[in-house]
C-alpha cells in the first residue's frame, strides 16, 4: 500500500511551533512528509520578514540557526528533499505565481496533499487534475487523529514534554497549538488530554 505523500507549503513551517509539531508528526512514519530547497527559503524569509525588530547583525546571527534547522528537517524526515521539479514550473499555472513551485514539487514528488493554510491558492478544479489536493494543518492533524489516535497523541505529546525554553502546561501547550490556527484539532485534544 503505498504511503501516504504531502508536501509542506511554506506557511506551515513558519512559525516554529507548528514546524515542529509538524516534524514530529511526520516522524510517526504514517506519511511522507516533502519540501524543497526552495520552500525552506520561502519560510526562512517569512521569517525575517515578520521579524522587522531585528537588526542587519542580529540576523546575520539567526541564519546559521535557520540552517541548523534545515540541516535537521532533511536528516530526519528520511526522503523528504525534493530536487528536479524545476522543469514542470513553467506548464503549471496557480492563481498566485508564486505558488507553483509547491504544485511542481507535488506533482514531481508524487504527493497526495499539499498541507497549507493558503487553500484559496491551490484550487480543486487545477489540484484535482494531477490527483491532489490542498488541506489545511486542522484538518489534516484531525484526520491523523482519527486513523491512528494512539500515534498521534503520543508524538504531540513528546512535541510539548521536548519544549523547555519555557516548558508548557498541557493548557499551555493547547493555547499554542490554537495560536498556530489548529482551533479543532484543540478542541478534540481538550477531550483526550485533559
Amino acid at each position: 500500500m503505498k504511503k501516504l505523500t504531502v508536501v509542506y507549503d511554506a506557511c506551515v513551517l513558519y512559525p516554529a511551533p507548528l514546524r515542529d509539531l509538524l516534524m514530529w508528526l511526520a516522524m510517526t512514519d504514517l506519511f511522507q512528509a516533502k519540501w524543497t530547497n526552495k520552500i525552506h527559503e520561502e519560510w526562512m524569509r517569512n521569517v525575517l520578514k515578520n521579524r522587522p525588530d531585528l537588526t542587519l547583525a542580529q540576523l546575520d546571527r539567526a541564519a546559521p540557526f535557520h540552517d541548523r534547522t534545515k540541516q535537521l528537517m532533511n536528516s530526519h524526515i528520511k526522503d523528504a528533499l525534493v530536487t528536479g521539479y524545476e522543469y514542470l514550473i513553467p506548464s503549471l499555472t496557480l492563481p498566485d505565481a508564486d505558488d507553483i513551485h509547491v504544485l511542481a514539487t507535488a506533482i514531481h514528488g508524487k504527493a497526495d496533499l499539499i498541507l497549507t493554510f493558503n487553500l484559496k491558492d491551490f484550487p480543486d478544479f487545477i489540484l484535482t487534475n494531477y490527483k491532489i489536493y490542498a488541506i489545511h494543518p486542522d484538518e489534516f492533524i484531525l484526520e491523523l487523529i482519527d486513523i491512528a489516535e494512539t500515534i498521534i497523541i503520543q508524538a504531540i505529546s513528546q512535541h510539548r514534554m521536548n519544549l523547555k525554553n519555557p516548558p508548557l502546561t498541557i493548557q499551555e501547550y493547547l493555547n499554542c497549538l490554537s495560536n498556530q490556527g489548529l482551533i479543532e484539532t484543540v478542541e478534540v485534544l481538550k477531550e483526550i488530554l485533559l
